[in-house]
């Protein structure tokens, strides 16, 4: 039987997760190789540079660079304090002496002669990490960080803005299809994470984040309204990074889109539990997905499959991820050897999908991702 492999949106119910967890630059690790964390365990932790002031002192009092030197109070590498006297003129018998003072708390750092510019630094800023989800470490990367594995439930979702963000999974809509709304949102969703069904709109999202909600799974956004929540045009970078104080995840696309039934189905089993949420996401150049993960009480091992990692065949089901199908779920309904040349003149292998409604169309096999259960 033939095979193809593509990437794929992953749904699994019991799965082994393995996540690393690693800082920005060289620091000190906090656990060893076999502790159990939680998710808010800080496992690393390291300090970045502070910020640059940039001071001309020379200007301040009025005299050539190369003079200030003997005029300092302060050695390079020195730790000074907000309005500290970095340095003085001489003056005139003792009267109208230029001071100079630091703008801010840190280090001074150094003096050019030639420009008259001195450099200061803000204290060093602390920067740590958490393991993100409850599980064990398994291995520690020295100075860097470390690798946390969990028995969980895994669901990926096709596009997602926000960051790293946990919480108590809430349901708030009875099936798939439901939108969630803005009437559904109260003081019970706070610090929660939600999930609804085919829709969440603009309104309903600022309410949610008034409310303190920390992240909404749903299948469906509207992508006019992508740019007003965002305030800016979002192009193909790597999205999570915005602090909109939410985390949203789409499980299907953008517009009223049904979530699929074993997405809410299994979502909604695991309703009370803690869910590791980060909405980060990359199409190309290196395929990153916004992602839930939650953790399992228990030792099970990931459901066996028949099937080969990433294999589509007949049957399999799929979403579409590229115009004029995008977000649509079918199945696969053959998957013809021969390449086809498209409208671009391009040749591509290609495969059949039949959708629910019956409809079979032809689509380049790059234009859909197989959705594993």
């Amino acid at each position: 039987m033939a095979f193809a492999y593509t990437p794929g949106l992953r749904v699994a119910d019991h799965t082994v997760v393995l996540k690393e967890r690693r800082l920005p630059l060289a620091g000190k690790t906090l656990v060893v190789a076999g502790d159990s964390v939680t998710a808010d365990t800080i496992v690393a932790t390291t300090h970045l540079p502070g910020n640059v002031k940039m001071l001309n002192i020379a200007n301040v009092m009025g005299l050539p660079p190369g003079d200030i030197p003997e005029l300092l109070f302060v050695k390079e590498g020195e730790s000074i304090e907000e309005n500290h006297v970095l340095g003085q003129t001489k003056g005139f018998f003792g009267l109208f002496k230029n001071t100079v003072r630091s703008p801010i708390e840190g280090t001074f750092e150094s003096y050019n002669k030639i420009t008259g510019q001195a450099v200061l630094r803000e204290p060093p800023i602390p920067v740590e990490i958490d393991a993100y989800l409850r599980g064990t470490v398994t291995e520690v990367l020295e100075n860097e960080g470390v690798v946390v594995e969990a028995n969980a439930t895994f669901v990926q979702g096709i596009f997602g803005v926000g960051g790293e963000t946990r919480g108590e999974l809430k349901v708030l809509t009875d099936g798939p299809a439901d939108e969630l709304t803005e009437d559904l949102i109260d003081e019970s969703c706070r610090g929660k994470v939600l999930l609804g069904g085919s829709f969440v709109s603009y309104t309903t999202l600022n309410r949610a984040i008034q409310t303190g909600v920390k992240a909404i799974i749903v299948g469906g956004f509207d992508d006019k309204d992508l740019k007003e929540f965002l305030g800016y045009e979002l192009g193909v970078a790597i999205t999570g990074h915005e602090k909109r104080g939410i985390t949203l995840i789409l499980t299907e696309g953008f517009g009223r889109m049904t979530m699929a039934s074993e997405t809410f189905s299994l979502l909604k089993s695991r309703e009370g539990l803690l869910a590791s949420v980060n909405g980060a996401t990359q199409i190309r150049a290196g395929v990153m997905r916004p992602e839930v993960v939650i953790p399992l009480e228990g030792t099970e091992k990931e459901m066996s499959s028949d099937k080969s990692a990433g294999a589509m065949d007949i049957g399999s089901p799929v979403r579409c991820i590229r115009a004029p199908y995008f977000g649509k779920l079918g199945t696969v309904e053959a998957l013809p050897a021969e390449l086809k040349v498209l409208d671009s003149e391009a040749k591509v292998r290609v495969l059949d999908v039949k959708f629910d409604n019956g409809e079979v169309v032809t689509v380049p096999r790059a234009n859909v991702e197989l959705i594993e259960e």
